[in-house]
């Protein structure tokens, strides 16, 4: 393929005879967030060297594209890849930054070649908010779970049934895929990423640069996902919803919810129906469901305990609903997630050799 045959000042003002301990190569899909990307980048920027100098020092990064075209982000800004495709075995992390999924189809065929020989050649990649659909469309996440951000949850179930979609976390690490709901969140998975590498004080380095008040882990609990429904305009609805989470551990009937409210069950499902697209019932179940898993995540109650504070009869009560919503038992949800997922992938040294053909 075509190479550049340039060099960003980055890369000529790098450590001399200092081998970088983490390299990074970025794709830009068609209408990428640039928040997500300038995120993962600053933290990586700051990461590599001493103060705010910027050099590639201790971290390399790249940004890669089937041409050497600019390619546009969903703000109209413009970013110049360095580098056409090369072998993905070159870096330790490839970076997908997705975004507009109504640009998806503008891919180039070989985005996605790329993407699946990374996959097969053992190579992580980091899907940075719709990035995840990009590598699930080449295989990557088949049977794996997933970060996607609540907004996308629905269209990306119906591409891509395969994968276990969850959007109650930050970033999902998954074997070799690791996949961020975007946002700032991109921030946070940079930092993982590279203190397995650089270390811990090295990766946290750049968070008081950027404002940034603390390293946020994949477990962190995000903004409660029917917030706007508080402010939504429908005072039955708002008023309602702050008594849902008054009383996770002692739900009542939803008759009982509407006399409390002084209107009637019909006019309070229609009031649901239009802002939440779903009966207050089954928003209540999902808020405690919710609970439930946050506190399996965080917390050693057993599983009666964790049943009574989220208002379920008992814990077969709780495991039923449970196993129904998020397609495990909560024991089993809770012991997988307790693994030590430290070590990530193993190093380049470790690897195959690159396949030929």
């Amino acid at each position: 393929m075509e190479q550049s045959t340039t060099r960003s000042k980055a890369d000529c003002e790098g450590g001399e005879g200092i081998a970088p301990d983490i390299r990074v190569a970025f794709v830009l899909s068609p209408s990428f967030t640039l928040l997500a990307f300038a995120g993962f980048m600053d933290i990586l920027r700051l990461a590599a060297d001493e103060g705010d100098r910027s050099r590639q020092v201790h971290c390399r990064w790249t940004i890669l594209g089937a041409t050497l075209d600019p390619v546009r982000a969903s703000c109209g800004a413009k970013i110049l890849p360095w580098r056409t495709y090369d072998d993905p075995v070159e870096y330790d992390y490839v970076v997908v930054v997705g975004g507009l999924t109504s640009a998806f189809r503008d891919h180039s065929p070989e985005t996605f070649d790329f993407l699946r020989l990374a996959g097969e050649r053992d190579v992580p990649v980091v899907g940075l908010c719709t990035g995840s659909f990009a590598m699930a469309e080449v295989g990557l996440l088949r049977g794996k779970r997933c970060a996607v951000h609540c907004r996308h949850r629905e269209e990306f179930l119906s591409r891509y049934p395969e994968v276990a979609a969850v959007t109650d976390e930050l970033f999902v690490i998954d074997g070799q895929a690791i996949t961020c709901a975007g946002g700032t969140a991109a921030i946070d998975v940079a930092a993982e990423v590279i203190a397995r590498h650089c270390g811990a004080s090295r990766a946290l380095k750049g968070l008081p640069e950027l404002l940034v008040d603390e390293h946020r882990t994949t477990r962190h609990g995000l903004r409660f996902p029917y917030q706007n429904l508080l402010r939504c305009g429908d005072s039955r609805v708002e008023r309602a919803v702050k008594l849902m989470l008054g009383q996770l551990s002692q739900p009542t009937s939803m008759r009982r919810l509407a006399d409390r409210l002084a209107t009637s069950l019909s006019q309070l499902n229609r009031a649901f129906a239009k802002h939440c697209r779903m009966p207050p019932a089954r928003l209540w179940r999902e808020m405690r469901l919710l609970h439930a898993r946050q506190l399996l995540l965080n917390t050693d109650d057993t599983l009666a305990e964790i049943a009574a504070e989220c208002g379920f009869v008992d814990a077969a009560h709780l495991s039923r609903h449970f196993r129904g919503a998020f397609g495990e038992a909560p024991r089993a949800f809770q012991r997988a997630r307790a693994v030590d997922v430290s070590a990530l992938s193993v190093t380049k040294q470790e690897r195959p050799a690159a396949r030929v053909g």
